[in-house]
Parts: structure tokens; sequence; C-alpha cells
């Protein structure tokens, strides 16, 4: 191709070397008569091979670049803080959609980073130093040889963040400094809050928060304060603490040693005379007083052990004592109780349990823009929370951020990549979300890779690969999809969902003898899959049996009938918060 400015270039060393020539020639003519001509003739041909060396690298490294940039796209750009200073030594990282290519770089002191020779498609870019992260998503469907400028920007301070070397410093104190812009004051029905997204996707949402809460579960019960009796004790025969007690009736020692044994062996019932009964001879130990609590709460009494919870509370105040208020609040039907005391709980000691607690409160009713609030708020303090950052994106899908809610998956996915827990999720919202997500296949593909032998691997794999069938059907990739399925339930053969997927695979091919195969075995698994009983119909009508379709559809038409009727019913019994947004002084409004 034509270059002017090479030509340009080329003119102008051509005139360097007719000067260099015109000086070699005045030279010449200034040399002794006496010098033999032959010289004088190779001092002025040297001179011209000289300038000709010097001319010829520099022609050659002018058309270097272009047959780099040639091999491919280039992402270039810089990481700084939001003051807009350079952030040095930042770990910047390159993902390929639909690939596990990883590559990674860290920064100059500059700031800055670049990875060539690309291959035009989606990718994920992101930056990350001291446990904050940013991203971006970069689409490479340009021509060969382009560049693409992008800058990262990580919330760090400049004393930390910028190229001084600083090194990393631990997360400041934690302190509750960022008060919402919100207050939950009051709670109403379901149906004035309406929802975000289709009915499949609210009703995704509303699964996954309650879902959401059994991640609480890791940790939450953490006894306080610490119990007076060493856990050995538990090795304890029951005979010769039921001997001690019948010694010594009327001793607080014997009593709630007998009633803790039973208690750490799930007896709760039997538990809960012996502790009162520790409580009557001393009510100041409130070590028995917390076990008493926590014995009825396991054994359903939740009235008994709140009212227990008080007379604690009345003596002893902690922010682990609000938390299990909460909690309480949310089983005895007060869900605004429960939220006001998390939050006492958030300011008192703003830790990882006590954020992840809030928020779950906040997105279980519905208040999901507050529950993203929240959660940032955690995520920010505990980067390396699996749990935290799976709620956030548990959040982020309640409010239609599909792409955002699939970055946070799959960071808590990246912190420990063997738990289930966020391929499951990032799964649930990749089925309902629109289109496919970021970042979701290159970590089920991993899933796979580390579990080969999962059933929920193979077909969570399977699904994410399908979805990117729905925009660009790929015969090789719907083969692997079935591979993917049949392997999935010859692993576990109760897995439903994959007979059900096999069966639409079959049915879309139009085989549809096959399909009705699958389908009737996800029906016998589970007879209540109302889509199962639809698509079995449906492969019922495609070979002519109509009465057999007839009966299939009018028992998908009962089984929804009846399960759009309990999630109103469970819709109405968790209320929804009425929300005062800071500054506002009208009545509360439903986000």
């Amino acid at each position: 191709m034509y270059d002017r400015r090479c030509d340009e270039w080329y003119t102008g060393k051509m005139r360097d070397i007719r000067k260099f020539d015109f000086a070699a020639k005045e030279l010449y003519r200034s040399r002794p008569f006496s010098e033999p001509r032959s010289s004088r003739f190779l001092w002025g041909g040297f001179s011209i091979i000289v300038v000709l060396i010097s001319v010829l690298p520099a022609v050659v490294a002018a058309q270097q670049p272009h047959s780099q940039i040639e091999k491919g796209v280039t992402i270039q750009g810089s990481v700084r803080n939001s003051a807009g200073q350079p952030i040095a030594d930042a770990s910047v990282s390159l993902e390929q959609e639909g690939t596990l290519r990883n590559t990674k770089t860290t920064t100059t002191a500059a700031g800055a980073f670049v990875f060539t020779a690309l291959p035009p498609g989606h990718y994920l870019l992101s930056a990350e130093k001291f446990g904050q992260k940013s991203r971006r998503i970069v689409d490479l469907a340009s021509a060969r040889g382009d560049r693409k400028n992008i800058d990262l920007i990580l919330p760090i301070s400049a004393d930390t963040g910028s190229n001084s070397g600083v090194p990393s410093p631990s997360p400041p104190a934690m302190e509750f400094a960022d008060k919402p812009n919100f207050t939950i004051a009051g709670v109403t029905d379901w149906t004035a809050a309406g929802g975000h997204g289709s009915d499949g996707a609210l009703r995704t949402s509303e699964d996954l928060a309650r879902e959401t809460l059994m991640l609480k579960a890791d940790g939450s019960n953490n006894r306080w304060p610490a119990s007076s009796v060493d856990r050995s004790k538990d090795s304890e025969s029951e005979s010769r603490l039921r001997a001690a007690l019948a010694n010594a009736p009327g001793s607080f020692d014997e009593n709630h040693q007998l009633g803790e044994f039973y208690f750490h062996s799930g007896r709760y019932q039997e538990s809960i005379p012996l502790l009162q009964a520790a409580y009557r001879i001393n009510a100041a130990m409130d070590d028995n007083t917390y076990d008493l609590v926590l014995a009825y709460k396991e054994a359903g009494d939740f009235s008994k052990a709140l009212e227990c919870l008080r007379k604690l509370q009345s003596h002893k105040d902690s922010a682990d004592l609000h938390r299990l208020a909460g909690e309480l609040d949310e089983r005895l039907g007060d869900p605004l109780a429960a939220v006001h005391e998390d939050e006492l709980a958030v300011h008192l000691d703003p830790s990882e349990q006590n954020y992840f607690a809030w928020g779950s409160e906040l997105l279980l009713h519905r208040a999901v823009w507050q529950a993203v609030e929240v959660f940032r708020s955690g995520v920010r303090l505990y980067p390396k929370s699996s749990r935290m950052l799976t709620a956030l994106g548990t959040s982020l899908f309640g409010v239609s951020l599909y792409d955002d809610a699939a970055l946070q998956l799959c960071d808590a996915s990246d912190l420990n990549p063997a738990a289930p827990e966020p391929y499951i999720f990032m799964g649930r919202i990749e089925k309902e979300a629109p289109a496919p997500l970021p970042c979701i296949q290159q970590r089920l593909a991993r899933f796979l890779h580390e579990q080969p032998g999962s059933s929920l691997a193979n077909y969570l794999y399977a699904m994410a690969i399908l979805k990117r069938q729905e925009q660009q059907p790929d015969p090789l990739a719907l083969q692997q999809v079935q591979t993917l399925l049949i392997k999935a339930v010859k692993i576990d053969s109760t897995c439903v969902d994959a007979y059900l997927q096999l069966g639409t695979l079959y049915s879309s091919q139009h085989d549809y003898e096959k399909a009705i195969g699958f389908y009737t075995k996800a029906i016998a698994l589970d007879p209540k899959s109302g889509e199962a009983h639809y698509r079995l119909g449906t492969a019922y009508d495609r070979t002519g049996e109509q009465a057999k379709a007839k009966e299939e559809f009018a028992l998908h038409d009962e089984i929804e009938k009846q399960k759009a009727a309990a999630v109103e019913r469970q819709r109405r019994e968790i209320k929804q918060f009425l929300v005062i947004l800071q500054g506002q002084t009208t009545h509360p409004t439903v986000q």
C-alpha cells in the first residue's frame, strides 16, 4: 500500500545524501593533488555507502511496525485511581469469551499495560490491586491492526495506589461510616412492589434470594460468649453427667453441663429444662442464658427464645445479640424489627457476618436496590468473601443488571473454584438472562475441567454452550451439548433437568420418539414439572397422538395453576419493605 509519509521520508533522506555527496566532492577538491586518483574515487564512493548504510535500516524499521500490527488486534491502556494517578504493579487480566484463555500482565510505573496479537472476539479486561477490582467488557469485532485504548479505574487512595512502591496495607479499620441513604419504614403487600424483567426472571430472583439465606449458615451460629465448658467434655458419657446431677440437683454446673451435652447432641428439647434450671439457679451466667436462647431457637420456640434474649440484652448488649434478635424477629413474622436489628448489628460491628445478614434481609423482602447498596459496601470491606460476592450478584440480577451480576458470581467462583454454589447461581441467572453473560462459560468450563465426574458440572457447562446457540447455531456445539447432557445423566440418573434438556434437544432435531423417552424419564423423577408435561404434550402432538397430548397439556395447566397459587401465598407471607430515600419527606413508596 502506498504510504505518503514513507515517500516524504525517503525524499528527505535522498536530499541528505546529495548534501553529503556535495560535501565529499568539496573535500575531494581540497585534497592534495598528489593523492592518487583511485583514492579520490574511493573516498567519494565510500561516503555514499556510509549514508546508504545509515538509511536502509531506518527504511526497514519504518516498515516493521505495520507488519507486527497486522498480526492481530492490540488492547492497551492504563490503570489509574479515582484521582487520575497511575497505579503501578497492578495485575491486569484478559479473558477471551468462549475459551479458557487468560492472559495476565502487570502495569508499568506509569500504570500502562498492553496486550498484542489478539484475535477478534469478546474479552473481559480486569485490573486488580489491594483487593480492589475494575473490569470492562471489550468487543474486538474489528479489523486486524486496530488498537483499543482502555483506561481502568481502581478505587485506591493516592498514597497506596500510585507508583510510589508502597506495599499494600491491610484494609482500614472497619467503621460504619457509609451511612445508608435509605430507611426501611414499613412493609406492604407484594402486589404493590412489581418487579424487574420477565416473570420467569422475577421468580428466579426470589428463589435465589431465599437460597442466599442458606449461604448465611456458614459461621452464622458462632457461639457468643465462649462457653465456659470445654468441648472435650462432649465425649463424657450421659450416664456420668446424669449421675453427677443426681448427686447435686441444685448445682448450676451440673445442670448446665448436662444441658450443654444434650444441646451439642442435637437433643434440644431435653436440653431446655436443664438450662432453665441452671438459669433459675444463677441468672447472671450469660453463657447459660445464651445456650438457652439457642436451644429454644433450634427447638422452634422462637417466642421464648426472643423473650430470653431480651433478658440477656438488658445487661449485655452486642452486635451478635442484635443479629440473633433479627433472625428471631424474622421467624416470628416481624421483618421490620428484624431489619432494624440487623442495621444496629452493623453499626456496632461492621463484620462480614453482620453485613451479610443485613443485606440478606433486605434482599428477601424485595428492597433489592438497597440490598445492592449494602452488599457493595460489604464487598468493599471483604473482597475475599465468596458468599458476599454471590449475594451481590444475586441482588444485581434482581435489578436486571445481568452482566454485573455475572461478573460478581465469577469473582466468587474464583475465590473457591471447588465450591458449587457460585456455579449454581450463575447457571440460574444465565438461563433467564436475555443474552449470554460474560465470563460464565469460561468459569463453567473450569468447573467441568476440575470436576469431570460431576453431573452438575456437565449439565451447567452444557447449558452455557446451549445459551450461545440461540444467537449463533453451530452443529458441532450442539453435538457437544448432547454429549455433556448424556454424560450428566449417566453420572446421576436422577438429574431431571438434563433429561428435560435432552428431550428438548432431540425434539429440535425432529426425533420425537427419543424426545418422548427423555420427557417421560423427567416426569417420572419430578411429576410436578409443568415444563416437562408441556413439552411431552407437544411431542405427542407432533407424532399424531392427540389424546395423549391433550392429557399432558391439561396436567401442565393444572400444575402451573398450583404453582402460581403457591407463589402468590409465598409472596404474601414475605412482605415487601417500604423504603424512604434520603431527603424524601413524602410518604414511603415502594422501590
